[in-house]
Protein backbone atom coordinates (compact mmCIF):
# COMPACT_ATOMS: atom_id res chain seq x y z
CA UNK A 1 0.00 0.00 0.00
CA UNK A 2 2.71 1.84 0.49
CA UNK A 3 4.23 2.20 -2.63
CA UNK A 4 0.95 2.84 -4.01
CA UNK A 5 1.53 6.14 -1.74
CA UNK A 6 5.25 6.51 -3.40
CA UNK A 7 3.68 6.68 -6.73
CA UNK A 8 1.16 8.83 -6.04
CA UNK A 9 3.58 11.19 -4.80
CA UNK A 10 5.73 11.12 -7.25
CA UNK A 11 2.88 11.65 -10.08
CA UNK A 12 2.37 14.83 -7.51
CA UNK A 13 5.85 16.18 -7.71
CA UNK A 14 5.73 15.58 -11.88
CA UNK A 15 2.64 17.73 -12.37
CA UNK A 16 3.58 20.26 -9.96
CA UNK A 17 7.40 20.66 -11.35
CA UNK A 18 5.18 21.61 -14.69
CA UNK A 19 4.18 24.61 -12.34
CA UNK A 20 7.63 25.84 -11.76
CA UNK A 21 8.18 28.76 -13.02
CA UNK A 22 12.08 27.63 -13.56
CA UNK A 23 12.70 27.91 -17.73
CA UNK A 24 12.32 24.35 -19.78
CA UNK A 25 15.94 25.42 -21.32
CA UNK A 26 17.49 25.10 -17.31
CA UNK A 27 15.38 21.95 -16.15
CA UNK A 28 16.55 20.28 -19.45
CA UNK A 29 19.98 21.14 -18.52
CA UNK A 30 19.69 19.30 -15.12
CA UNK A 31 19.21 16.15 -16.11
CA UNK A 32 20.03 15.17 -19.73
CA UNK A 33 18.41 11.79 -19.91
CA UNK A 34 21.16 9.65 -20.75
CA UNK A 35 20.78 7.08 -17.54
CA UNK A 36 24.01 6.31 -15.52
CA UNK A 37 23.49 3.86 -11.77
CA UNK A 38 26.72 4.07 -11.67
CA UNK A 39 27.22 6.90 -9.09
CA UNK A 40 23.42 5.57 -6.91
CA UNK A 41 24.93 2.41 -6.02
CA UNK A 42 25.04 3.52 -2.57
CA UNK A 43 20.95 3.46 -1.82
CA UNK A 44 20.68 -0.65 -2.66
CA UNK A 45 19.41 -1.94 0.53
CA UNK A 46 17.53 1.27 1.65
CA UNK A 47 14.12 1.48 2.04
CA UNK A 48 12.27 3.65 -1.05
CA UNK A 49 10.83 6.74 -0.32
CA UNK A 50 9.70 9.47 -2.24
CA UNK A 51 12.90 12.02 -1.18
CA UNK A 52 15.09 9.22 -2.06
CA UNK A 53 13.38 8.01 -5.41
CA UNK A 54 13.46 11.80 -6.63
CA UNK A 55 17.21 12.07 -5.48
CA UNK A 56 18.39 8.81 -7.19
CA UNK A 57 16.48 10.01 -10.52
CA UNK A 58 18.36 13.46 -10.08
CA UNK A 59 22.03 11.82 -9.86
CA UNK A 60 21.36 8.95 -12.03
CA UNK A 61 20.95 11.56 -14.94
CA UNK A 62 17.52 9.53 -16.00
CA UNK A 63 14.57 11.41 -17.61
CA UNK A 64 11.96 9.38 -16.74
CA UNK A 65 11.85 6.15 -13.93
CA UNK A 66 9.37 3.68 -12.74
CA UNK A 67 9.35 1.51 -9.41
CA UNK A 68 8.75 -1.80 -9.53
CA UNK A 69 7.82 -4.16 -7.11
CA UNK A 70 7.55 -7.62 -6.71
CA UNK A 71 4.43 -8.88 -9.37
CA UNK A 72 4.42 -5.79 -10.89
CA UNK A 73 3.50 -5.74 -14.55
CA UNK A 74 6.11 -3.66 -16.98
CA UNK A 75 6.65 -3.30 -20.69
CA UNK A 76 9.44 -4.57 -21.98
CA UNK A 77 10.54 -1.72 -24.19
CA UNK A 78 14.17 -0.29 -23.61
CA UNK A 79 14.13 2.89 -23.00
CA UNK A 80 17.72 4.03 -22.53
CA UNK A 81 16.97 7.58 -20.29
CA UNK A 82 14.51 5.47 -17.92
CA UNK A 83 15.79 4.53 -14.43
CA UNK A 84 14.13 1.42 -13.51
CA UNK A 85 13.92 0.71 -9.56
CA UNK A 86 13.23 -2.61 -8.27
CA UNK A 87 11.87 -3.18 -4.49
CA UNK A 88 10.99 -5.68 -2.60
CA UNK A 89 8.13 -6.57 -0.23
CA UNK A 90 9.15 -4.46 1.81
CA UNK A 91 10.52 -1.60 0.19
CA UNK A 92 13.81 -1.55 -0.22
CA UNK A 93 15.53 -1.19 -2.95
CA UNK A 94 17.10 -4.69 -4.53
CA UNK A 95 18.48 -3.16 -8.39
CA UNK A 96 18.82 -0.35 -10.28
CA UNK A 97 18.85 -0.31 -13.82
CA UNK A 98 19.06 1.57 -17.21
CA UNK A 99 16.64 0.80 -19.66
Amino acid sequence: MALRHLLASLSVLALLAGCSSQPAAEQAAEISGACNVDNIRDVLGQTANAKRIEQVQQQSNAATLRVLAPGDAATMDYNPQRLNIDIDESEVIIRLSCG
